[in-house]
């Protein structure tokens, strides 16, 4: 048996992803959390065989929750799975040390394939995503058909995100662990990578990114 651990902000969302997993033989749930915080206790409790997370959690990002398991607990693999586009997610996670990336709206689809792939010690993303993967990292990826989001780092990104969310600085600050002063970088940061030139059209242009649901 195969223990999985799931990590989703959303209960509804774990009950049916449990269901759906139960139902496989050599399957078990060994928990169901909706923090990072709770995913870290868990892992050291239950030593699961696979984390299957998404993206978006209650206290931080699942990018920081995969670098912290990275970090800690090398040898449990990462599964995202996620309502966030992989063209802009799955890159960022394999770079983090996540071993899979599946949206949820195909979820029923290439879910127990990605997991038996990931628990084999294989990487699992679509097809379009490996054929992008494998463009950057030789080379001939056309530099025009890239978004200017993705020039951010994953700390700008995050950052970018919750200001999206409504988010000010103390709150970003506080759900990021990190300080005021150090948001205020990042923002710096992110409008001149964007090519924006105040606070303002940050806000703007986050907010109208995020209602888009292009992340």
């Amino acid at each position: 048996m195969k223990r999985i651990l799931i990590v989703d902000d959303h209960p509804i969302v774990r009950e049916g992803m449990a269901r759906l997993l139960e139902s496989e033989p050599d399957i078990e749930i060994c928990g169901g959390v909706g923090t990072v915080r709770e995913a870290l206790e868990m892992v050291a409790k239950e030593e699961p065989d696979l984390v299957l997370s998404d993206m978006t959690l209650t206290d931080r990002s699942g990018l920081e929750l995969i670098k912290d398991l990275k970090a800690l607990h090398p040898d449990v693999p990462v599964l995202v799975i996620s309502m966030h586009d992989e063209k802009l997610y799955a890159e960022r996670v394999l770079r983090a040390g996540g071993r899979g990336y599946v949206m949820k709206e195909t979820a029923s689809d290439h879910l127990l394939v990605a997991i038996q792939r990931v628990l084999q010690g294989e990487i699992y993303l679509s097809g379009q995503a490996s054929q992008r993967l494998a463009e950057s990292f030789s080379g001939h990826k056309k530099t025009s058909s890239e978004t200017p989001i993705k020039r951010l780092t994953d700390r700008e990104f995050e950052v970018f995100q919750l200001i999206g969310l409504g988010k000010g600085t103390s709150e970003v600050g506080e759900q990021l662990c990190i300080s005021p002063r150090t948001v205020d970088a990042h923002r710096a940061h992110i409008k001149e990578k964007l090519g924006l030139k105040n606070g303002n059209e940050l806000l703007r242009f986050a907010v109208r990114w995020v209602e888009s649901g292009e992340n």
